[in-house]
């Protein structure tokens, strides 16, 4: 039986326990690593109130230990503004300017909260702590972060009286996407904006994969042509179709990416594919899904002078800031 997380070193010291109360958005229940297990046939082995180092990250708050038939996995317990500051660390450069932090913080605390309601009664964990959800480490934070978090405690953006589904990605080239090109479904506050220019890294991008990558993920012979068939509303690449010279196979690209485990195409802005002898070569820019906030383009919004208000309200228009857990 293989473990999910390598290394785990428990430290005792006295913690507040956290209760079980299905409505307590205080805290946050987060499966560490990247896989997801079967539901049906786990058990709880202990949970311990701790500080853990897991593969060199520590973390505060309750750890909880469950087996199954596909190894142990851990559950982290913690306050939710922990949490948002480990997010806000993990997805974000340290020295962004202090309001891009702050919609950073924002967007995530609203993203944990949507799915406490909507994961709590059906899962034994409300997030993951991968790009399934959020990406989280409790490393350290900086102090500009902890401001951030601090700063913006509790605040997250509703609609219509509900948290959102605040989705946010990395880097978009011209505009965001519509959300219903990448999730199926249309939300009133999220609609595709055009974005500044930013210093991002991630601006042009060029990515070589394999025939065997793609043999396994497409299930078709030696690729001979890839075209794009058709594209969404706002200019990405909606369909790709592959040929091996007598079988044609067409797929969304957002399919192909999560087949891939996303990185391998960074983005659905793709400008070109070329095949080549060992492999096929796509060239494009941005980096995600580019639904709601682009985190580059709130670095360049607030390297403007724009507050995290103005940038979250651009990116999530019709939205309120609601404060949550004011007592705690």
């Amino acid at each position: 039986m293989r473990l999910i997380l390598s290394i785990v070193i428990i430290v005792f010291f006295s913690l507040p326990v956290y209760g079980i109360d299905r409505n307590d958005k205080s805290f946050i229940r987060v499966l560490l690593g990247d896989v997801r297990p079967k539901l049906n046939d786990l058990k709880h082995i202990k949970k311990v109130a701790s500080k853990a180092i897991i593969d060199g990250s520590v973390y505060s708050g309750e750890i909880e230990i469950w087996k199954g038939s596909e190894g142990y996995f851990l559950i982290n317990v913690v306050n939710l503004e922990d949490y948002v500051k480990g997010v806000v660390t993990s997805e974000v450069g340290i020295n962004w300017p202090e309001e891009a932090l702050k919609a950073q913080a924002v967007a995530a605390r609203t993203y944990a909260v949507a799915q406490i309601i909507r994961n709590r009664d059906r899962n034994f964990y409300d997030v993951t702590s991968s790009v399934f959800h959020q990406v989280y480490r409790q490393d350290e934070g900086a102090e500009q972060i902890e401001k951030a978090v601090r700063e913006t405690k509790g605040q997250i953006l509703t609609y219509e009286g509900q948290p959102i589904m605040a989705f946010y990605h990395a880097c978009s080239i011209g505009k965001t996407e519509n959300p219903e090109e990448v999730f199926g479904k249309n939300y009133p506050y999220l609609k595709s904006v055009e974005v500044p220019s930013t210093p991002s890294p991630y601006t042009l991008w060029e990515k070589k994969i394999s025939f065997d990558t793609l043999k396994k993920a497409l299930s078709i012979d030696k690729i001979s042509d890839v075209k794009i068939k058709s594209y969404t509303s706002t200019g990405r690449v909606k369909e790709l179709e592959f040929s091996d010279g007598k079988n044609k196979k067409t797929i969304r690209t957002t399919e192909l990416r999560r087949i891939l485990q996303w990185t391998a195409i960074p983005s659905t802005m793709i400008n070109s594919v070329k095949v080549e002898e060992d492999g096929v070569v796509f060239e494009g820019y941005g980096f995600g899904h580019g639904v709601g906030m682009c985190q580059w383009c709130a670095f360049q919004m607030a390297h403007e002078g724009k507050n995290y208000k103005e940038i979250l309200q651009y990116f999530y228009p019709g939205t309120e800031i609601t404060t949550i857990n004011e007592n705690n």
